[in-house]
């Protein structure tokens, strides 16, 4: 996957580089999300959100938001940030062949400006508020 982020960066904050690791709560800061679930038969689904830092979190649930386990991918995932002045690229490598979900998907991003304000950016908000885990939210298909 890559993201890209076309804005005035100076004006939104961008977690620096850390060392790539598992960190829970990375969408409490800028982050980029995907949701993959195994076809609309089914509520089970992954999470795996990747930090402009490199940090990363990958999660499996039963069904929507319930019993969120984190996982342990096979390999890591890649995690490759491109900053320029008003472009923030970032390109995740994730293998999660070792998962049962690989089929319709969910991208989002949560994005944070300079007084700490979040703003949440979906292909679609399936409900009133955004809420990335919806059902409805699953628009990719594979």
């Amino acid at each position: 996957m890559r993201y890209v982020l076309d804005a005035d960066l100076t004006r939104l904050r961008i977690p620096d580089s850390r060392p790539s690791r598992h960190v829970d709560g990375l969408w409490k800061h800028t982050c980029f999300e995907m949701f993959v679930r195994k076809s609309s038969d089914t509520t089970a689904y992954c999470e795996l959100n990747a930090s402009p830092s490199t940090e990363w979190a990958l999660y499996t649930f039963d069904g929507y938001h319930e019993n969120m386990t984190p996982a342990d991918p096979a390999h890591l995932p890649q995690i490759r940030v491109t900053r320029e002045p008003n472009r923030l690229e970032v390109e995740i490598r994730a293998d999660l062949r070792g998962l049962p979900q690989m089929g319709e998907m969910a991208l989002a991003a949560v994005i944070e400006d300079d007084n700490g304000t979040l703003s949440y950016w979906a292909l679609k908000h399936a409900a009133s508020k955004p809420d990335f885990h919806h059902p409805g939210s699953f628009v990719l298909k594979p």
